[in-house]
């Protein structure tokens, strides 16, 4: 079967569609963000369609494009939209698939489910970014107790900002998990900045080994 990575993060704004457009770029892959809330801005497909330059097929559409800019189970309500869990299964492609979450862990996808209960009926391997700024501790440890909670597979964490050695590897110490190297802030964001980065800051040997 072909590799199925999710992407997700400990909040939200932290990075992980810059994160999700570099690691869908390295592996050649596709890429797919199930919901989108919010569709005045550039969207997260968007995003990873600007900054992987992969060609416009490899980026699958949405399952469900909310107009309003909310947590995924409000936009649905105020759109008047219902989510179908069983229609967010994830897709077959040819080559490796990244799948990028909302949010953190229990952001609400409906008022039953949230996405980490998508996660835990995926059952795809998952990386988790995290912010390396105060309370990233705290915040991390938190997902990577509600991911072993729910037997959901952990690749390792994925750091995005300025070093802060301490925090990070107190995570990867306390969490008993992997560190899949920092991706920095880049000064100047384009396909070429995150492809350069990416080679030289993260551990995409790890992932590929851990996802199959």
């Amino acid at each position: 079967m072909t590799q199925r990575i999710i992407v997700t993060g400990t909040d939200t704004g932290i990075g992980k569609t810059v994160f999700s457009a570099g690691l869908t770029d390295a592996l050649d892959g596709y890429y797919w963000k199930p919901v989108q809330s919010g569709l005045d801005c550039e969207t997260d497909s968007d995003t990873v369609r600007r900054l992987s330059g992969l060609p416009p097929e490899r980026i699958l559409p949405e399952r469900y494009r909310l107009i309003t800019p909310a947590s995924p189970h409000l936009a649905a309500e105020i759109d008047r939209v219902t989510i179908d869990p069983d229609r967010l299964e994830l897709p077959a492609t040819p080559k490796p698939l990244v799948v990028e979450g909302a949010g953190g862990l229990m952001v609400p996808l409906t008022r039953e489910i949230t996405y980490l209960d998508m996660f835990a009926r995926w059952r795809a391997p998952l990386v988790l970014c995290a912010r390396t700024t105060l309370g990233t501790i705290n915040h991390t440890l938190l997902s990577i107790a509600a991911l072993r909670a729910r037997d959901i597979p952990l690749i390792g964490v994925a750091f995005i900002g300025d070093p802060n050695d301490d925090s990070e590897q107190t995570i990867v110490a306390m969490g008993a998990t992997r560190h899949l190297g920092r991706l920095p802030h880049l000064p100047q964001l384009d396909a070429g900045t995150l492809r350069a980065a990416f080679a030289a800051h993260v551990d995409v040997a790890s992932i590929l080994e851990r996802s199959a």
